[in-house]
């Protein structure tokens, strides 16, 4: 159970680590108001325009006027820190370990100890010895 939990939480900070460092483009192509085409890899596919002849008899598509391109760039994080153990004092790493040990002295169980008078009872009283004696601590 604790190998798969390190398992999961160990794949689940690397996806994290992927994902926050790409970086990628959104272009969406418009026609008026409305969206046509929206592509996160390639080019937008644009609207087709009306087809007209050119003097030369070949047929050119031309281009809406009210058609537009969006280019929006999603920057992930290009600087990632890595600490290294060089920066880390001597009073600092006298703590860290100290801390360790003094934690997992916590969970640690205690050897069963001898009691010695575990199954011991004590005599029963038949006579109140001090009240026989008239002996009271004042």
């Amino acid at each position: 159970m604790k190998s798969l939990l390190y398992k999961i939480s160990s794949l689940f900070l690397a996806l994290l680590l992927v994902f926050s460092t790409i970086s990628f483009t959104v272009e969406k192509h418009f026609c008026g108001d409305f969206l046509i085409d929206v592509s996160f890899l390639g080019d937008a596919d644009s609207c087709k325009g009306e087809a007209q002849k050119s003097c030369d008899g070949e047929s050119v598509i031309v281009k809406k006027k009210c058609c537009k391109d969006e280019l929006a760039h999603i920057k992930g994080q290009d600087d990632i820190k890595k600490t290294a153990n060089e920066k880390i004092t001597f009073e600092q790493q006298k703590f860290i370990i100290a801390f360790s040990i003094s934690y997992k002295l916590l969970f640690e169980s205690l050897e069963k100890q001898f009691i010695p008078h575990k199954n011991y009872s004590p005599p029963k009283i038949i006579r109140d010895i001090q009240v026989l004696n008239d002996v009271f601590i004042i």
